[in-house]
């Protein structure tokens, strides 16, 4: 295949046409992953981004031709297992995305081939159960569940038996319940007039998602004073179902559609009310902005739901743009090692938590830009843990650089994957979440 220079026009993604059945024929699939790979064995750029590049390069080069032809077919679902979907390759290295006429979309691809596994019922139960959120949020957040599920995820003996029966590794981090979800806790309205003049909605719709509802309700209260404090009116929604990331991951995408079912009927009427809709999470918010848009993009619903859509910080940030944002901070952050999530990076909105951040006397943001190889539940894997530690190895030293006061990231799966990684060097830094520390700087209580 001849070299030739890549698209300079702004990237656009086509829908997924998953419902149709030659989405899931793995013959044209295999065909279509052949050509890909063609293209990006012969350019390579995207080498250092996860673990896929490196074991197709490794395939290729220690294969008997030294070409893609010579990769058995079967080799493949070696590339895809180490796709986690963070969409990095697609939206800051290939040259060749559409409307390049290559027009090369290979986290999609990967999502095709991830589904095609699903349908052909190749995915373990264990991995099913890791990505139902919901479910094993519910059980775990019962008082009584809640004590033991946290004891046995501290006991090295529980941690073996979890590896072996659910996959888990036991040197991997894991999140911990919370006694109480964000959601009974937090109150349903703050009914204030809504101010006039913005160009941003001044009314805020919180979707909360599974992990501030079940394992950290403090970030999302830490949201709600945030909010208060600005006096912005704001509303819990009242129905809530996991976003659908931990299926899409894995190629569950009749999962995705059940969720979506769930969620987008009260977020749509909503938005149809004016309100931005705020997810805490980056993952979640991609979700609604991109990914459901393009599994759905003739429903109407879920378009609306896009345009609402805001990363808290991206809202924080507008507002402040409408001279609506208080600046009355009471306490310098002083230095701050800030890691921007792929899921942030990838949404097109700048660095909108630096900037806030950056708002703040006194404090100076390190801003680390690449990926933390957590992923959601991928990181944590027994087969994938020792490759997530390794892609993270250049965050976790460039996070200790600046000897920070705090460690940051929009993804707190990423904080607490980054503090482990980083390990003494953390010296004497706290993992805080943005939301967290801009509640600290405007010296407002936890």
């Amino acid at each position: 295949m001849s070299v030739r220079e890549g698209s300079l026009e702004a990237p656009t993604r086509h829908p997924i046409d998953w419902k149709s059945p030659e989405f899931y024929d793995e013959g044209k699939l295999f065909a279509e992953m052949e050509r890909v790979f063609d293209i990006c064995h012969g350019c390579r750029r995207c080498v250092s981004l996860c673990g896929s590049f490196p074991k197709l390069f490794d395939l290729v080069d220690k294969g008997p031709t030294g070409e893609v032809d010579g990769v058995p077919k079967e080799k493949y679902w070696e590339v895809v297992d180490q796709c986690y979907l963070c969409d990095v390759c697609y939206m800051t290295k290939c040259p060749y995305v559409p409307p390049h006429p290559w027009n090369l979309d290979f986290p999609h691809l990967m999502l095709r081939a991830k589904a095609v596994k699903f349908q052909a019922g190749k995915v373990a139960l264990k991995d099913k159960i890791l990505a139902n959120t919901d479910a094993v949020g519910k059980l775990a957040s019962i008082p009584v569940v809640t004590q033991f599920t946290n004891a046995l995820n501290k006991s090295s003996m529980a941690r073996g038996v979890m590896e072996g029966t659910l996959g888990v590794d036991r040197n991997a981090w894991v999140p911990e319940y919370a006694g109480a979800t964000f959601r009974s806790n937090a109150a349903a309205s703050r009914a204030r007039p809504v101010k006039d003049g913005a160009k941003t909605p001044g009314k805020v719709a919180i979707y909360s998602t599974c992990y501030v509802n079940y394992n950290e309700p403090g970030i999302g209260h830490d949201l709600l004073k945030l909010l208060d404090h600005n006096d912005i009116p704001y509303v819990l929604v009242d129905k809530e179902a996991c976003c659908g990331m931990p299926k899409l991951e894995l190629g569950d995408l009749e999962g995705v559609a059940a969720n979506k079912e769930k969620n987008i009927p009260p977020l749509a009427k909503l938005a149809r009310e004016g309100y931005a809709i705020v997810t805490p999470i980056p993952s979640c918010t991609l979700m609604f902005k991109q990914e459901l848009p393009l599994m759905f993009p003739n429903d109407a619903d879920v378009q609306a739901v896009k345009k609402a859509m805001f990363d808290p910080f991206e809202y924080f940030v507008l507002r402040q743009k409408d001279g609506l944002l208080k600046t009355d901070f009471k306490k310098p952050l002083g230095k701050v090692s800030y890691h921007v999530p792929c899921h942030s990076r990838v949404q097109n909105v700048g660095q909108k938590t630096r900037e806030a951040l950056e708002m703040v006397p006194g404090t100076s943001v390190s801003t680390v830009e690449r990926c933390s190889g957590h992923s959601g539940t991928w990181g944590c894997k027994t087969e994938f843990h020792a490759t997530a530690m390794k892609i993270g190895r250049p965050v976790f030293r460039q996070m200790a650089e600046a000897s920070p006061d705090f460690v940051s990231s929009d993804c707190q799966l990423a904080g607490h994957h980054i503090v482990q990684g980083m390990g003494e060097s953390i010296g004497q830094a706290q993992l805080k979440h943005p939301l967290s520390l801009l509640r600290m700087a405007y010296g407002l209580p936890e």
